[in-house]
């Protein structure tokens, strides 16, 4: 396609950005996601909107002709889907990798779109790119229809609450503008679309590379009486005030103190609306005040809605800091620890039930672990399936944990609120995404009851400091010999203490669980959940554990008191343990006798950085247990 000569951007951009600027300062905002299946033409949706619009300067027209010729795949044409697929790795395989935001404007609005991937592996991508989107258009190639992928992001982008959807059926002009091709597939689509609850959506039949249908109508669809996509981009009715007209919501994201005449909280108003005077109430705190003024880098404001970042100050000195939810007074959200919801899982690594994550909801950072799901989502046929965990881009319905309460709004209600991920605490990687439907009632019915004797109280008594000596290692390493080294020399010195070894609590405590990932995961943490409670009651404890994986190692770390747990790396190589094999476990392993053994075919995960490491092929037992108490001491 040669140079349109007569193609001129917006003069005004050029001779005066400020005047264009303010140009499009009024103009609504729409965010907006293509999706669909991979090749159904999402990109050259975009590349054809941003070109129909003028927003492609004259020196990027012509590098987009240079490219079309060297790696487009539209022949010597304009392969609009250049514009926006700008990794190297797109343009060499020709499919959209990441997600990729562009904005225009028309006469009537301004635009952000993200161009999300239609592979199934970027699934997580597209999951990014919808959480902000107030409209999705579904594309679908004409000549292959409604694809397991198409029905993918339509339930995802249901789920994550977008309730304007546009199906563009795309690439007609390869169908030859088969009206019965359309209407077909629209039949289809809206079969699928009630059986997942999307009331509605607008069909329109278009060909991104050729322009059909996008800004005019087409003369080749002579049978289609609808809007254009443009058109109808520009007219849909988005909620503009709908946040703003339930009750406030404002996660605190910083306590802004910037001298000792000034404290305020700032934040992005999730819902509702604020004014001075109005009453609020702190979460999970539940103190209340009044609002003093609401502070902007533009001067305070007499009124503030949702969207707008604002700090809030108030008349009382409450107890309010980063992760608190200022709401009104009379009309407060949910606090709970328990929840059911629904996790999109993100990462090639298979979700680990009981495992602590990360789980950030709005600015709220806490500890969680996700139960076994009550079921997989099939996207075809929206049937549940019995499933024990998630893998990559799977749909499930769980109920998660968190370590302490959290202020939330079931996502159905409020998005900042009701939304969360989940980060692997070792990786930092973001593993999943999820909604909150509901809490549970046990964690509304379950209340921690104060006592008047105190766990400092209980030390006192004992005349010690509470510690929990973990010692962790591979099986045959000297654990338990150890620890029982070190509890009779804390006995003769008159300490309280407590061993609790690895097999004895299997006879009790933990019979119930094997040795899966899962249940390994279960039986540390019920572990650290029963030296908690000793050390509660002034007890040193020491604990006897392979305990393999890390994550759960720093979960028991997590639940003690600063300083108060103690790692101890008993360092013994494989081969050493395997030698001694006191039990002969390494040999059932090794004959296949004996699954998931850590060091055969399950792995142990050596501490980075413990508090003490003691190496027992240099060391008695004896020799390992006066070091480690010359460590410790003084324990009081």
């Amino acid at each position: 396609m040669p140079t349109d000569t007569s193609y001129r951007t917006d003069a005004l951009i050029a001779e005066d950005i400020d005047a264009y600027l303010a140009q499009h300062q009024n103009k609504s905002m729409l965010r907006f996601i293509t999706c669909g299946s991979v090749d159904d033409g999402k990109s050259t949706l975009i590349g054809r909107l941003l070109y129909d619009s003028k927003m492609i300067f004259e020196d990027q027209l012509a590098a987009l002709e240079s490219d079309s010729k060297r790696v487009g795949t539209q022949g010597q044409e304009i392969d609009f889907a250049l514009l926006v697929d700008g990794l190297a790795a797109e343009r060499e395989q020709g499919i959209t990798i990441d997600v990729a935001y562009r904005f225009f404007a028309t006469e009537k609005r301004k635009f952000i779109v993200a161009d999300c991937p239609g592979h199934e592996q970027y699934t997580r991508n597209m999951v990014t790119g919808a959480s902000t989107a107030d409209l999705a258009v579904i594309l679908i190639d004409a000549r292959k229809g409604v694809l397991m992928q198409t029905r993918r992001h339509s339930f995802l982008c249901h789920k994550l609450g977008i309730r304007n959807l546009v199906l563009a059926v795309n690439k007609m002009d390869l169908v030859g503008y088969d009206q019965a091709q359309f209407d077909a597939i629209v039949a289809d689509y809206a079969h699928f679309a009630e059986s997942i609850g999307i009331a509605g959506f607008t069909a329109i039949p278009i060909s991104g590379f050729k322009g059909d249908n996008i800004t005019v109508l087409s003369t080749d669809t002579p049978w289609y009486s609808g809007p254009t996509l443009v058109d109808h981009l520009e007219t849909v009715e988005i909620s503009a005030t709908g946040d703003a007209d339930g009750p406030f919501r404002m996660p605190v994201q910083w306590v802004n103190r910037p001298n000792l005449d000034f404290r305020g909280f700032s934040g992005l108003i999730a819902a509702g609306s604020l004014r001075p005077g109005d009453s609020l109430r702190s979460l999970p705190s539940g103190k209340t005040s009044k609002v003093k003024s609401i502070v902007t880098m533009d001067g305070n404001l007499d009124h503030a809605i949702a969207g707008q970042s604002v700090t809030v100050c108030l008349e009382d000195e409450i107890d309010c800091s980063r992760g608190d939810v200022l709401a009104t007074a009379d009309a407060p959200p949910e606090v709970a620890d328990q929840f059911e919801s629904t996790i999109v899982w993100m990462d090639d690594e298979p979700m680990v039930v009981g495992r602590a994550y990360w789980l950030k909801l709005g600015s709220q950072t806490v500890s969680v672990t996700v139960a076994e799901p009550k079921y997989e989502i099939d996207v075809n046929s929206m049937e549940h399936l019995a499933a024990k965990t998630l893998h990559l881009n799977q749909i499930g319905v769980a109920e998660i944990t968190t370590d302490r309460r959290v202020v939330f709004e079931p996502y159905a209600e409020n998005r900042a609120l009701g939304g969360f991920i989940l980060v692997d605490k070792i990786t930092n990687h973001t593993v999943g995404a999820g909604m909150i439907h509901f809490s549970l009632r046990r964690s509304q019915n379950v209340h921690w009851q104060a006592t008047d004797i105190t766990r400092a109280h209980h030390a006192a008594l004992k005349n010690q400091t509470p510690r929990v000596l973990w010692f962790t290692g591979l099986s045959g390493s000297g654990k338990s010999t150890i620890a029982n080294e070190v509890e009779k020399k804390l006995a003769l010195m008159n300490r309280h203490t407590f061993l609790l070894d690895g097999d004895n609590v299997r006879h009790g405590l933990n019979k119930d669980l094997g040795f899966t990932e899962s249940d390994r995961i279960e039986n540390i943490r019920r572990i650290g959940e029963v030296a908690k409670l000793m050390t509660d009651a002034g007890l040193i404890v020491l604990t006897a554990f392979i305990s393999p994986f890390r994550a759960d190692r720093q979960l028991v770390r997590d639940m003690m008191d600063d300083g108060e747990f103690i790692e101890i790396h008993v360092d013994t190589p494989l081969e050493v343990a395997e030698a001694r094999d006191v039990k002969g476990l390494y040999k059932k392993a090794r004959e296949g006798k004996l699954k998931n053994f850590t060091g055969i075919d399950s792995p142990y995960e050596a501490p980075e950085d413990p508090e003490i490491r003691v190496n027992t092929v240099e060391m008695t037992p004896e020799e390992a247990a006066d070091f480690i108490i010359s460590e410790i001491l003084p324990l009081k």
